[in-house]
């Protein structure tokens, strides 16, 4: 067999793989899928909310004592809601 021949079976064979596009939730399930999405959406908004409190309060003590080793903290607890707050973009350019 070519090399032309090998092309040839990779292209049949790449022609026969179904391409699932962008998808289609089964009948009855897409809502329910949606609904638990937005609770986790919530729940991790309510995390960065209270990260940014908890680490504000450690911030604050830390500064009563002189002492700054928590701004660290802040900016991973940034990047935190960054990531979520992008999180559906991010998906949506990789898939």
């Amino acid at each position: 067999m070519t090399l032309i021949d090998h092309l040839d079976q990779l292209q049949t064979l790449a022609a026969a793989v179904p391409d699932p596009g962008s998808g289609e939730a089964p009948p009855g399930v897409g809502d329910k899928v949606l609904t638990l999405l937005k609770w986790i959406a919530n729940l991790a908004v309510a995390a960065c909310v209270g990260g940014v409190l908890v680490t504000a309060g450690k911030m604050a003590l830390a500064h009563r004592r002189g002492d700054d080793t928590n701004v660290s903290a802040l900016g991973w607890v940034f990047a935190a809601c960054i990531l979520i707050g992008s999180a559906s973009a991010v998906v949506s350019a990789l898939i």
